[in-house]
Order: structure tokens, then sequence, then C-alpha cells
């Protein structure tokens, strides 16, 4: 698929960006799971954490596509990076880019966009995953406030988040009906991070309980209407598969570059077998970028994505695991060392496989949007 030469511009800044500025940090953040608030600045200084917001909301001014694009090649090098980016934008932003109000979009946005506050974004429960719409944080409106009581669980950028949109229900019953989508600031009474969770990959990238006791906040600070919170997160998620999809293909990406290396400096490369299995692998990453990128020009052009952004994100997602295994398989027992970065990249992979819907769960939106509903 052929980029514009502005596309292509965007990509060797972004490229040049991961591989002087992220790429010879990714092994230390991956040993002591830092958020690095340095490289936090950087981003934020290149216009990287708004790159599809408008410039009068403190973004680039760019579309979908460079979006992914960046992720791509932030993830290349970085996992841990690659998803903090993913998870700001698509995650932190989103939701206020959607359902926000002018008002709420100069507090928030512009400077979530500018890269001058973290973001995030809680909607999985302990007893709610794949089934977004069994929240169990519950809300009460008492006066001109919000009473939030729950917790949220397996949150990315968790206890960094700044400014953080989430769901709670006013009504379990009502099911998906009964949910709204709030946002609160960090430091708000009754508002605090729990544990970091110890993971086996993406270790460089803060994952958080997030814990509400009777915490009170403004009805100003509730996205959109009461009881479409629901709707609001669904339409972000749509987004957020595109930018998981690029994770995980920047991340296979990275894979198949380190495999290739090592076959040439060990002399693999000369082996038929060696040969199939690298023309194998990057025919399958080319496959899922062309899968991503169609999912983000349909979104750049206003058209419905649902089923193209699930495809994209469910199938990078898959041969990105695969194509991990068989670049560790490749660079056999130095594979699973830390000497090489295939040893990291394909423990980072494995979340894109859960996170923002599971491979399962892509394929039930896919086949809805097939069959119908």
């Amino acid at each position: 698929m052929l980029l514009t030469p502005k596309h292509i511009e965007f990509q060797d800044r972004v490229r040049e960006f991961a591989q002087k500025e992220v790429a010879p940090l990714s092994a230390h953040l991956d040993k002591t799971g830092e958020f690095s608030l340095t490289l936090f600045k950087k981003l934020g200084e290149s216009g990287l954490l708004g790159i599809p917001f408008p410039k009068e909301y403190g973004g680039a001014g760019l579309d979908t596509l460079s979006y992914a694009i960046a992720v791509e090649e932030i993830s290349r090098v970085c996992g841990s990076t690659g998803i903090f980016v993913a998870a700001h934008i698509s995650l932190g932003c989103s939701p206020i880019w959607i359902a926000g109000n002018e008002e709420q979009k100069q507090k928030w946005l512009i400077p979530l966009a500018r890269g001058e506050k973290t973001g995030s974004f809680g909607l999985t429960e302990p007893n709610a995953g794949s089934d977004a719409a069994g929240t169990e944080t519950t809300v009460k409106k008492v006066g001109n406030k919000y009473i939030i009581n729950g917790a949220k669980r397996f949150i990315t950028s968790g206890a960094i988040g700044e400014v953080i949109t989430f769901t709670a229900t006013h009504d379990k019953s009502k099911g998906s009906h009964g949910i709204s989508a709030f946002v609160v600031e960090k430091g708000t009474p009754g508002y605090s991070a729990g544990k970091d969770e110890d993971k086996l990959g993406l270790r460089g990238s803060i994952t958080s309980e997030l814990i509400f006791e009777d915490c009170a906040i403004p009805c100003e600070n509730l996205l959109g209407c009461e009881g479409e919170g629901f709707k609001v997160f669904m339409k972000t998620l749509d987004g957020g598969r595109i930018s998981i999809g690029a994770l995980a293909l920047g991340i296979a990406q990275g894979a198949l570059d380190a495999a290739i290396e090592f076959a040439k400096n060990s002399g693999q490369h000369k082996e038929q077998s060696i040969q199939g299995l690298i023309a194998d692998m990057a025919t399958r990453v080319a496959a899922a970028r062309g899968l991503i990128y169609q999912a983000s020009m349909l979104k750049d052009a206003g058209s419905p994505y649902t089923k193209e952004a699930a495809m994209a994100k469910f199938y990078a997602a898959e041969i990105g695991m695969w194509v991990c295994t068989q670049a560790v398989e490749i660079c056999g027992i130095a594979g699973v060392t830390k000497k090489y970065n295939v040893e990291r990249f394909i423990r980072d992979v494995k979340l894109t496989e859960i996170g923002e819907g599971t491979s399962e769960i892509q394929k039930i939106v896919i086949a809805r949007e097939i069959l119908g509903k």
C-alpha cells in the first residue's frame, strides 16, 4: 500500500525519533519498569501525543494513518513506549474528543494532546473485562456532585495518569444503558491508584489498579449524557483497536528485523529453510500492515470501520505472536537471553492478543458485522 510523500516524510521523522530517543532506553525501561518523565516530555515536544487531534486543541492536526504509523515505528524499538503512546491518545484523549463539550476539551484535551499531562482510561474491573457492560463501579448523583465507588484493574498508565476517563453504572440492572462516562483528575479526594502489576511484558508501561472510595466529582465531569457511557467507550475502542494493531505490527517488525540481522551475521541466511521462514514472516507482517492502514484510511474517510479495525487488531496480534516466536527460533538458544531483543519482543507482544478486546472478542465483532447483530 503506497503512502503519500507527506506520510513517508512523517514516517521517517518518527523512525529517527524512535531510534535516537526511544531505542537506547528500551532495555532499561523493560528491566526497571520505570516511567521516563524525560521521554514523556520529548514525546510531547515532538507532537507525538496529540497526532490525530486538531491544532486548536493542542494536537498535530494529522490523520489516523499517521497515528498508526507513529505507534508502529515506536513499537518497533520499544513496545512499552508504543503502548504508552497508544493508550494516551486512543484511550486518554479520544473519549474527551468524542463526547466532551467545548469547556471539557479546553480544560483536558489541550494539555493532554500537548503532552503537558498524562492520560489514562478506566474500563476493566475485577469482574468486568471482555464484558464491559458488566461494569460494577457505581455512581450516585448527590446535589451537584457524582459520588463514585468501586475499582478498576489492569489500567495502562493508571498510577501516572493525571486525567482519567472511566465508566460507572447508575443502575446495574440496566446493563449497558445504565453506564455513564466521567473524568477524574489525579489528586481528587477519594480517588487513588492501587498496586502496580508485575507483568510478563511491556514492563516499562505502568499498569495499575484505580480505587474510588466515596470519590466526589463535579457534575461537569460527566462526558456526554447520562447512560451514554457505554456508547462512548465502544466508539473509543473501535479506534483503539487500530492503535493496538499498530503496536503488534511494530513489535512484529522489530522481531523480524532482529531475526534478519541474526540470520545474516550467523550465515543462516544461506539456508533455504531460513529463507522460507523469513519470507513467510515478512509476508504476514506486510498483510497486517495492509489491514491496519486500510482501517485507518476508512476512519479518516468517515466510513464505517468497526469490522476492519477488529480484523486489523485480531490479525496483527495473532501474526505478531507467531512472528516473534519464529524470531526466537531463528536465534536459537541466544533468542531466550537478554542479549537479543527478541526475548523482550515475544513477552511484549502477548498483551496485544488480550488488551483492547481479546482475539476471541474481535472474532465476535467481525462475525456480527458480517452476519448481522
